[in-house]
């Protein structure tokens, strides 16, 4: 009887994707993301900040790796998606599946992302003391 492995071996990866991310670069990019599953990591961060384009190959390539991610405990992240990027990703309803975060250095003035809504409980009433 063999040692069993363990299911998270790398706590974190993190993949900045430069290019476009569509079907001329699905194989390149699955043969990536293979190797990274491999790793069996428990928190994978794909930067698409730099990624001109998206298409729905890229979406199915995606969704394929937080599915292996998830069978071994790991979660997939998508950090930064440009505004062309969030709109196919809107469109699929990624965000059902995948945690997407927002972070400050990607915003801008000229129409980028928004941060998501933050909620907050309002803050309770302050108590003041009446003088008699």
């Amino acid at each position: 009887m063999g040692a069993s492995r363990p299911e998270c071996t790398v706590p974190l990866v993190e993949v900045c994707v430069t290019d476009d991310l569509d079907l001329a670069a699905l194989a390149r990019s699955r043969q990536v993301f293979d190797r990274l599953v491999e790793l069996r990591p428990a928190h994978v961060v794909v930067d698409l900040s730099a990624c001109r384009h998206l298409d729905a190959a890229a979406v199915g390539l995606l969704l394929d790796v937080h599915r292996q991610l998830t069978r071994h405990g790991g979660v997939l992240t998508l950090r930064d998606p440009s505004p062309r990027a969030m709109r196919v990703l809107s469109a699929a309803r990624v965000s059902r599946v995948l945690p997407m975060v927002t972070t400050p250095r990607a915003l801008s003035v000229d129409g980028g992302l928004v941060p998501p809504a933050v909620h907050r409980q309002p803050a309770p009433p302050r108590l003041r003391e009446h003088s008699r």
